[in-house]
């Protein structure tokens, strides 16, 4: 029964400070990431990372991932495919050298320098987003732009990062011989096509005509947990099988409701606990060492996207202002990049040591994105 009382701490704080951070203009994520700080061993050392805390959390990013295919919109990517494509890859390419030039110098394997690129490269567009709406700009070209290129910036570092696991993560024993791995991996691919296509739209039919209550919201969680389940089988990340679940059950006309209640259950449960999970591991034992390491990875982060995003959105036909709209809008990383850390973390991909300071480094392009995308924002539409 300790769990329950962990587990009751852990809904209590992480609501009041999301909703203290909200009302001071600041993402809930820094909140709940705040909390797992003040009740771990940082500073409290209330509550420790046990097997059901890892547990929860392990759910919890599933749920996470599987929404951010829920939310991702493929007809803004049709109807801004090019600028979008240009956008998302130098944004994706701009972060990957930057980040592994730097991490080279601070990291002595170079597989940890090639984490940390992947790890910049990714967008958390959530917060971006809200800043648009604050600035009613959602539905203009750059609003779209940034929505289309998140999209294909989420899909391709999901690809990466799993597809990377297999090559970069030490010591970790292969089930199969590569090629027969790599085959499995191909033909789960097409597996997804197939649940996209046919699979999904299917089974969710089909949950509309069983009496059974919440059966439409159980056979998507089915359907997620399974691609997820056979994603780590073959040798993937388990995060990509939940991404491309959501994004298969957003193609189906019950999308609203399994969104409207898969957050209801995730963000009530499960998604705090993930989010308390990451700020359990951080320490300060070594922070003022370590604050020039900080420094520079945030700047690094900022300017790799910035410049990605105006390079990509500059060769697609975009004003100069509109161009840094665009990059703006690119540089939070948010969830995206602290699941992506997680996962590096949990395949030992990045040291202890350097954990703290890059989870700090998350959260300062968090906040400070959408302050940077208002700016040049006011620019276009002043």
């Amino acid at each position: 029964m300790a769990f329950i009382g962990t587990l009751c701490l852990i809904l209590v704080a992480t609501m009041f400070a999301a909703h203290f951070c909200r009302r001071i203009g600041i993402p809930g994520v820094i909140g709940q990431l705040l909390v797992g700080v003040l009740l771990g061993k940082a500073v409290l050392n209330w509550i420790q990372p046990n097997v059901l805390v890892h547990e929860f959390s392990e759910i919890g990013v599933i749920v996470l991932m599987f929404l951010a295919g829920l939310e991702s919109d493929l007809s803004l990517l049709k109807k801004y495919f090019r600028p979008g494509i240009l956008v998302a890859l130098l944004g994706i390419l701009f972060p990957v050298v930057m980040g592994f030039v730097t991490g080279n110098v601070f990291h002595p394997t170079w597989n940890e320098a090639i984490f940390l690129g992947i790890l910049l490269a990714a967008t958390s567009v959530s917060i971006s987003v809200e800043a648009l709406k604050e600035l009613n700009v959602l539905d203009t070209k750059e609003g779209s732009t940034i929505l289309g290129a998140s999209v294909v910036d989420d899909i391709l570092i999901v690809l990466v990062m799993s597809l990377s696991l297999a090559f970069l993560a030490p010591n970790v024993e292969q089930r199969l011989p590569f090629p027969i791995l790599l085959l499995e991996q191909v033909v789960y691919f097409a597996l997804i096509y197939l649940l996209v296509r046919f699979i999904a739209p299917y089974l969710m039919k089909l949950s509309q005509r069983l009496f059974t209550s919440g059966a439409v919201i159980i056979m998507s969680l089915v359907i997620c947990l399974a691609m997820s389940y056979i994603a780590d089988f073959v040798g993937l990340s388990s995060v990509i099988g939940a991404f491309f679940a959501g994004i298969a059950v957003s193609q189906t006309e019950v999308k609203q409701e399994v969104q409207l209640n898969t957050e209801a259950l995730g963000y009530a449960v499960f998604i705090p606990v993930f989010f308390v999970s990451i700020g359990l591991e951080v320490n300060f034992d070594h922070f003022m060492d370590q604050l020039v390491y900080i420094l520079i990875f945030t700047l690094v982060a900022v300017l790799s996207k910035l410049l990605g995003g105006f390079i990509g959105a500059r060769a697609a036909g975009f004003s100069q202002n509109s161009s840094l709209m665009v990059g703006a809008g690119m540089i939070s990383r948010g969830e995206m990049a602290l699941i992506i850390l997680q996962l590096g973390y949990e395949a030992k991909l990045i040291d202890q040591t350097f954990y703290s300071p890059i989870v700090i480094v998350i959260l300062l392009t968090t906040l400070v994105s959408p302050l940077i995308l208002k700016y040049f924002t006011k620019k276009v539409y002043a």
